[in-house]
């Protein structure tokens, strides 16, 4: 049964990335392409390669950072326990999570201020939009 293998432009059309990213991803250890060609230059990816890559932005999408993204799909590549790698998924979700809910209550924080200050320069603009008093007309 032929395995199913990749150009790099390949997985860049696929995923709508730059070559130069599949490469940094690569550089990482998240990618481990055959070299073939004159020199090695060049990549071939296996399905193996895709689905590490399909996995690494998956983990991007999520917030977790390369190294940790690299982490947790290693651990795939280990023996079949998946126990030890659900584990390890679920801690770094809810370091995740956490950091996500910090950002939510800065963020609503900042939005109630901005609030604050609409309402307070509207409230300025309407004192000054107001017609001055006339004073008594001058006799001519």
């Amino acid at each position: 049964m032929a395995s199913t293998t990749h150009s790099i432009s390949d997985l860049a059309k696929e995923f709508d990335l730059t070559t130069r990213a599949i490469r940094f991803y690569e550089d990482m250890g998240l990618l481990q392409p055959k070299r073939e060609g004159p020199g090695g230059r060049n990549r071939v990816y296996t399905a193996r390669d895709r689905t590490r890559l399909k996995l690494t932005l998956r983990a991007k999408r999520l917030g977790l950072s390369l190294i940790e993204a690299k982490e947790l799909i290693d651990m795939y590549d280990s023996p079949r326990d998946t126990v030890p790698q659900l584990k390890k998924f679920l801690v770094i979700l809810a370091e995740h999570r956490a950091e996500l809910d910090a950002q939510m209550t800065d963020l609503k924080t900042t939005l109630d201020e901005v609030r604050t200050h609409e309402k307070e320069t509207r409230a300025l603009l309407a004192r000054h939009s107001k017609p001055v008093a006339k004073t008594a007309k001058t006799a001519k």
